[in-house]
């Protein structure tokens, strides 16, 4: 059962830049509709201002498609419509209102196996929540993740994604593991991304559509940075992905083989393994090397 819903695609027209999970769409793009569909039924409720699909439901809008067990639909009536001329509580008559632009979407509510993907990006979780006036999707559940072609975010409490600020925020044990290799982990993880995809490798025109690169990663909380040879600790960090840079801070800890230094701040080049230890005021910097280990720190 498949149900199309045109006069929806002006509210969710949102002035967004374009995001590869953005159900608003780039901004200043012509209206699409939302397509929904479901193998068990769909039901219209004016008394709710809902409409839900059930069993494999499916909604697409663009190139986003968001499947889940049930999709639920919240609309309202827009602001300054008119009347419709037919009163009657019908479903087929509430159905008439909102095809005749009375009404407009400002959630929609995926419960149970949701799977949010375009042709490059991909987030999993168990419930999902997107809100048309913020532009904000919220994911929670068992086995949260969002993946892109450059990341890999995964999480045990709620991932966010703030399209309009080109912000995700990854909560509760929160990982991110780049595709050369790189990790931050942290209590929570906040990771800005570029407000356009990157250009294709080689070429200037931009690439699948996807989300933009990211940009700057803030950690806080239990934070540890990992490369193939390098591990970093911290109560708080900052990493720029573009540069390899890193600053950490708060009972700072740097770890090459058997070679560890200590210190209250670092600044760390994940690029090189070059690592800067600063001691707090009044402290120092400590550190155990080990002859031949193979360290590559320096203080």
């Amino acid at each position: 059962m498949k149900f199309l819903l045109f006069p929806l695609a002006a509210m969710l027209a949102a002035p967004a830049a374009a995001q590869s999970l953005d159900l608003g769409g780039p901004p200043g793009a012509p209206a699409q509709p939302v397509q929904i569909s479901a193998a068990q039924g769909i039901t219209w409720s004016q008394d709710s201002q809902t409409i839900t699909a059930t069993g494999g439901a499916r909604a697409v809008r663009g190139n986003v498609t968001v499947v889940a067990d049930e999709l639920v639909a919240h609309y309202r009536k827009k602001q300054g419509a008119a009347a419709p001329a037919n009163t009657s509580t019908s479903a087929a008559a509430g159905a008439s209102d909102l095809e005749q632009g009375g009404g407009e979407l400002y959630e929609l509510e995926a419960v149970g196996h949701v799977h949010i993907y375009t042709a490059t990006d991909n987030a999993w979780g168990d419930r999902a929540v997107y809100s048309m006036d913020s532009q904000v999707l919220v994911l929670t559940g068992s086995a949260l993740k969002l993946t892109t072609a450059q990341d890999t975010i995964t999480a045990q409490q709620s991932v966010e994604y703030y399209s309009a600020k080109h912000m995700a925020v990854a909560r509760g044990n929160a990982l991110i593991v780049t595709n050369n290799g790189r990790s931050i982990a942290a209590d929570v993880i906040t990771g800005y991304l570029s407000s356009s995809p990157q250009p294709a490798s080689g070429g200037t025109a931009p690439g699948p559509a996807g989300t933009g690169q990211l940009q700057k990663v803030e950690a806080v909380g239990h934070v540890v940075i990992k490369t193939d040879t390098d591990t970093a600790t911290g109560d708080a960090g900052v990493y720029l992905p573009p540069t390899g840079e890193a600053r950490l801070g708060g009972n700072v800890h740097i770890i090459h083989g058997q070679n560890e230094l200590a210190g209250a701040d670092a600044l760390v080049n994940m690029k090189t393994g070059v690592a800067t230890l600063l001691a707090a005021p009044g402290g120092q910097v400590s550190g155990v090397i080990v002859p031949n280990s193979g360290g590559g720190a320096s203080q």
